[in-house]
């Protein structure tokens, strides 16, 4: 799909609790000039969860149009009903995304025969490449080694987003799945021992209010540069820290609106940081950059 930084974009929203979608085409093209390799839309970071189906058509109607071919756009389609999910899978096929990233089921979750059947019932429904979202820390539910090589058999079910944090799942799944199965890592702080791994880059929401960094890091690691590597992952983790210190999306909107992108607050459940916590965010980017307002 792409090899390098891929940025899972975060949905900006007007006082209203609207779409803002000039704030969307900013993004874009920020994260482009910057070398960003593939844009997500309506994932976690986007709050796909709380997008109505109009809204996820705006954003990737956007997004498609914007990007104009130059990066792949990887539409968030999964759910935990998999009528729904080949629906949305259908309909961003539709307007021209290029892969769609399946999440596990959640709450009702399943067992791996259950995600087999699930990823598969998607897969056979549709002509996009698939990558599949392992997040149990959200899900409740992971992909295991052996499952995640059962699907990989099938001609679209091509890439694996790992974000469950273990390192050593991470080594026994580049050991298992064939050479030709594409995985990115899907945790900031842990770019540099996934890729070093094996994986191909990273779905990155640290790459919002740092796209040209977070690609330098891809970037090093792909060239096998760990000198490099180590230092601007070790640069970053402070950053990377004070952005996970609340439930994604919430410390990077707060990010981007310092940057000057007015993103807007995270819809309900979600609510915007504590004056604290935003204050410690605000901190840690200066003493990193320097450049917030």
């Amino acid at each position: 799909m792409f090899k390098g930084a891929g940025t899972a974009l975060v949905t900006p929203f007007n006082e209203a609790g609207e779409l803002d979608l000039h704030v969307f085409e900013r993004l874009i093209e920020q994260q482009l000039a910057a070398g960003i390799q593939a844009l997500v839309v309506g994932g976690t970071t986007g709050e796909g969860s709380t997008l109505t189906n109009t809204e996820f058509e705006q954003l990737l109607t956007t997004a498609v149009q914007i990007t104009a071919g130059r990066v792949p756009v990887i539409a968030g389609t999964g759910s935990n009903n998999t009528a729904a999910t080949i629906e949305k899978t259908l309909l961003a096929e539709r307007l021209g995304a290029d892969a769609a990233m399946l999440v596990t089921p959640y709450y009702n979750k399943t067992s791996q025969a259950g995600l087999v059947a699930h990823f598969t019932a998607v897969a056979d429904a549709t002509e996009l490449p698939i990558m599949l979202y392992n997040v149990p820390s959200r899900t409740g539910v992971a992909i295991a080694v052996e499952t995640a090589v059962t699907l990989a058999r099938h001609p679209r079910i091509q890439a694996f987003k790992e974000a469950s944090g273990d390192v050593s799942f991470m080594g026994e799944l580049m050991a298992a799945i064939p050479e030709d199965f594409a995985v990115f890592c899907g945790n900031d702080d842990q770019i540099l021992p996934y890729m070093a791994w094996g994986a191909q880059g990273v779905i990155s929401v640290l790459s919002n209010p740092y796209p040209a960094e977070t690609q330098a890091l891809a970037e090093a690691l792909l060239a096998q540069d760990l000198v490099t590597a180590r230092r601007i992952q070790a640069d970053l983790l402070p950053v990377i820290g004070a952005l996970f210190s609340d439930v994604n999306p919430i410390p990077v909107k707060a990010s981007l609106e310092e940057l000057g992108f007015a993103v807007g607050a995270p819809r309900l459940p979600l609510v915007r940081q504590s004056e604290a916590g935003h204050a410690h965010l605000l901190e840690t980017m200066r003493a990193y950059k320097g450049v917030v307002r």
